[in-house]
């Protein structure tokens, strides 16, 4: 069993871990990056890319608006993310796929109407714009939406990247800037140790003084080996893509009738989900359910209807991170310093940017450069 040491160990190599590493090698720190599997194979590299800055609708739906009210530092915490989306291509010499032509979330009734309008109130209170447009301004702004709707709401500032960009980008940004990343290394104990803790993996051990859990939908698992309990857990979600065709949808697209998201790609797929369950046989293996598939299809096809003629290609699952209220768990362990969280539930895509900034700087010994109060679980 080898022996080594990092000044710090991030545990996960998605969205999170890498943009970490990467920031945190830059600065000059001695970075290891742990992954139990492949770089990106789980959520951050399976997701359908969407950069999220609404409230979800089946959420505010279901939760209500105290509820809402209470999530919203997580919309000025995205609205920070989505910033720094726009200057990752540029800063990691990559196309990623990032667009942000807007989301569009589409009503067929007055009582969605409503509903949009009520979540658009809250969303303004944080400085998130959704402006809402009748019938008439939506189907000239989104001419590809079923002419059923009945109004709708446009939020500018979303859009889209490709994980299947995003993902070996950063990997190779994180490498450039002098980061050790040890993939196939499933971490299986934490022990703690003079200035610090040894992490312990099947291919050795790493000596650290800091750690940086952002294992994502395992992070619980992680925690429960220095003590800590993780209000967070695995669900496991599937996604849709379709055969190519004819450039129509430039838009993140939503239904406030239930889940959806569907974007196209540069090559024409549609790109479709929103957060429907996939299937875990009794070996833990995930495969696809029929019964989401439909469902996720024949909504999608409601609000576009060119998708009724679209075939779909293939379906994927990953396993998704998610917190009861879905507020984030990020900051430092309250009973073990030196141990930093960087989990962000259900849109960690979305937020990866900003999570990875607030962890590095906290593995620096700096102050988190937003507030996590209100924000974080470990703030409470």
């Amino acid at each position: 069993m080898t022996r080594e040491s990092a000044d710090i160990v991030i545990i996960g190599g998605g969205i999170v871990g890498l943009m970490t590493a990467r920031l945190l090698a830059l600065e000059g720190a001695d970075v290891m990056l742990l992954e139990a599997g492949d770089l990106g194979a789980e959520a951050s590299g399976a997701n359908a890319g969407s950069i999220h800055l609404q409230i979800q609708c089946p959420e505010f739906a279901a939760y209500g608006e105290d509820w809402a009210r209470a999530y919203r530092p997580c919309l000025d915490f995205l609205k920070r993310s989505q910033a720094l989306w726009t200057d990752l291509p540029e800063q990691l010499g990559a196309d990623l796929g990032v667009r942000l032509a807007g989301g569009i979330i589409a009503a067929r009734t007055d009582a969605q109407m409503d509903l949009i309008s009520a979540k658009a109130a809250i969303e303004a209170e944080a400085g998130v714009e959704t402006e809402i447009l009748d019938r008439d301004d939506l189907l000239k702004r989104a001419p590809y939406l079923s002419p059923e709707v009945v109004g709708g709401g446009h939020c500018r500032l979303e859009g889209k990247a490709d994980p299947l960009q995003v993902m070996p980008a950063l990997a190779r940004a994180a490498v450039r800037a002098g980061a050790r990343i040890a993939t196939h290394s499933r971490v299986s104990d934490i022990a703690p140790a003079r200035g610090g803790h040894v992490v312990v993996t099947a291919c050795g051990e790493v000596q650290t003084g800091r750690i940086v859990n952002a294992a994502g939908a395992a992070a619980g698992r992680i925690g429960a080996m220095i003590g800590t309990a993780l209000d967070i857990k695995g669900f496991p979600l599937q996604v849709t893509v379709t055969e190519p065709v004819a450039a129509l949808v430039p838009h993140l697209v939503y239904s406030a009738a239930g889940k959806l998201s569907l974007k196209q790609l540069a090559n024409g797929g549609c790109v479709i989900g929103g957060g429907w369950p996939a299937r875990e046989r009794a070996d833990g293996v995930l495969v696809t359910d029929p019964g989401s598939l439909a469902g996720n299809m024949g909504i999608a096809a409601e609000v576009v209807p060119a998708m009724a003629r679209a075939r779909a290609l293939r379906s994927w699952t990953a396993w998704v991170n998610g917190t009861p209220d879905w507020r984030p768990i990020l900051g430092e362990d309250p009973n073990h310093p030196g141990v930093i969280h960087a989990l962000f539930p259900w849109v960690g895509f979305s937020a990866g940017p900003m999570t990875a900034r607030v962890a590095a700087d906290l593995a620096l010994g700096r102050s988190s450069p937003v507030a996590l109060g209100g924000l974080s679980l470990l703030c409470d």
